[in-house]
């Protein structure tokens, strides 16, 4: 598959070679499951603290035995672990701890927090990732992704651009985008205020993704109008759902052939 490169202001280029992973074939069942098994792996454990209710100095060993100084016999009182308030000579005068009625105490089979993980095979990821990238060169799959671009698309994916963009301006960026992506909102970062109550529980804003820049490890390139993220530091929530904006650097698609390059040598040795 070809390319055309564009320069930094937008203008067409020359055509290169890509590498061969967007002649991939597109498989969304198995990219859809390992973003799944990706997003159960981050996901927040939910449970108790091992010590909840149990940060009590209260051993639970207060002797009931006769004559035991300091002792629960004769008292009338419960056998719970206790903790002393204060004493008055051979008084005491404790607080029930660390059971589950009691107050302050650990919960009724509360729920046990352990990481949850599914698997998911070394090759199911590559042809996931692989498919993530064949898709952003796939001009149906792009307007099935965003539905506004539907009759806006005079370009052909995927979009390579020069490797020069190092410390590039902002305004540059920008020029350079809406050249390539004449009258397309959906290239930059838009945040709106939600509505309803939402803007009371933490989640005021709603922020659109944008495009996505890829570039190598070695090139300087920050902003926030779009994503900006190295190559081989790309996930599957980067390009999943199929079809996203992506605008790859020259290094970039080097360091992504390198890449399966480097694989297919691991596995040639591994069978040697």
């Amino acid at each position: 598959m070809k390319a055309t490169l564009y320069s930094l202001k937008g203008e067409k280029g020359k055509e290169i070679v890509l590498p061969e992973l967007f002649d991939s074939s597109i498989r969304e069942d198995i990219a859809l499951k390992f973003f799944e098994a990706d997003k159960w792996a981050h996901k927040q454990q939910y449970g108790l603290d091992p010590t909840a209710g149990r940060k009590h100095v209260a051993s639970g060993r207060i002797s009931h035995r006769r004559h035991e100084w300091a002792g629960h016999y004769g008292k009338g009182i419960s056998r719970v672990p206790r903790k002393t308030m204060w004493r008055r000579g051979t008084q005491f005068f404790w607080i029930a701890t660390e059971v589950s009625g009691t107050r302050g105490g650990r919960r009724v089979h509360g729920p046990i927090a352990f990481h949850r993980t599914r698997k998911v095979n070394n090759k199911e990821v590559q042809i996931a990732m692989n498919s993530g990238f064949a898709a952003s060169a796939n001009k149906e799959l792009i307007v099935e992704r965003y539905g506004s671009l539907n009759g806006k698309l005079s370009i052909s994916f995927p979009i390579v651009v020069e490797s020069k963009l190092d410390n590039v301006k902002a305004a540059d960026l920008v020029l350079m985008l809406e050249k390539i992506f004449p009258g397309i909102d959906a290239v930059f970062k838009t945040r709106e205020t939600r509505r309803g109550v939402g803007k009371n529980r933490g989640r005021r804003y709603k922020t659109s993704a944008g495009l996505l820049l890829v570039k190598a490890k070695e090139e300087k390139i920050v902003s926030s109008i779009i994503d900006v993220k190295n190559a081989n530091d790309l996930c599957i929530e980067d390009v999943y759902p199929l079809g996203r904006l992506v605008v790859y650097t020259e290094k970039a698609l080097v360091e992504l052939a390198g890449k399966k390059e480097d694989k297919v040598s691991k596995k040639k040795e591994a069978k040697k």
